[in-house]
């Protein structure tokens, strides 16, 4: 497991231990409006009038309170275990990830046998002199399954066997776009670490990771943090620095920022 992965697998344990605590203050909320409740006896009306009408009132009215806190707890319990599912089940390649290179060119190679294999397929159900059940055994040989190749020689709510024009154009816009994120990427990582010092504040471009980052001497005055967020920078409690991915457009703006504020001095 890499940086980014043990930082990835690092976020999705915090989202469910978050969870889990949600969890646990939502079920003891409830249980606290429960027993608060059982003491009133069941279906006594308030005492309009009587000297313990107030008092009586301010009692449900909290019997109340934990029960919609509860409820708003329990709420933000499920999102977060959504939320760390979701982060679970994401198999997106991000260019945060060192190893995003080599996923890509995998990706594309698979990508390319599809295109292959669609294109082999077609012209196979388009011979002539060859029964149905010869262009299946044609099919299962190029790669499909006895299933998928009989399916396959099924016309579909067009009337169209094969697999249609639609589906070779998608997988081939596909390729084309994550030629693109590699050359790109590639292209980002020729580009070594490199420092830059404005003042007493440094300026990497950090390859590794993929981040423009900002490190202060101290905390940065409320005016300079909301330019930092305006302009697309995070705080980065793991990396003690303002970030964001790598662009020319960061650079610029993380020295014109840090010139604004800070002297180069």
């Amino acid at each position: 497991m890499n940086n980014y992965e043990a930082k990835r697998a690092a976020r999705i344990d915090r989202l469910k231990e978050r969870a889990a605590n949600k969890e646990a203050e939502a079920t003891r909320l409830f249980e606290t409006s429960s027993k608060m409740a059982s003491i009133i006896p069941f279906g006594q009306p308030i005492l309009v009038g009587h000297h313990s009408e107030g008092r009586d009132r301010r009692y449900r009215e909290k019997i109340r309170n934990k029960m919609d806190k509860g409820l708003q707890t329990q709420r933000e319990a499920e999102e977060l275990a959504d939320r760390a599912a979701a982060a679970e089940n994401n198999n997106a390649i991000f260019s945060d990830d060192p190893e995003a290179i080599r996923k890509l060119k995998e990706k594309l190679e698979c990508l390319q046998k599809s295109q292959e294999t669609m294109k082999a397929i077609n012209a196979i159900i388009r011979k002539k002199g060859l029964t149905e059940a010869e262009k299946i055994g044609e099919i299962i040989k190029a790669g499909l399954n006895e299933k998928h190749a009989a399916e396959i020689m099924q016309p579909d709510f067009c009337g169209r066997i094969g697999f249609a024009s639609f589906s070779l154009t998608n997988n081939n816009a596909n390729m084309k776009r994550i030629k693109d994120r590699i050359a790109h990427l590639e292209k980002l990582s020729a580009v070594p670490t490199a420092e830059k010092k404005i003042g007493e504040v440094s300026i990497i471009e950090n390859i590794e990771e993929n981040r423009c980052q900002i490190f202060f001497p101290d905390k940065p005055a409320e005016e300079v943090r909301a330019d930092l967020k305006s302009h697309g920078f995070k705080w980065s409690p793991y990396n003690k620095c303002w970030q964001r991915h790598r662009s020319n457009q960061a650079t610029y703006y993380a020295e014109a920022i840090t010139k604004k504020y800070y002297s180069e001095n």
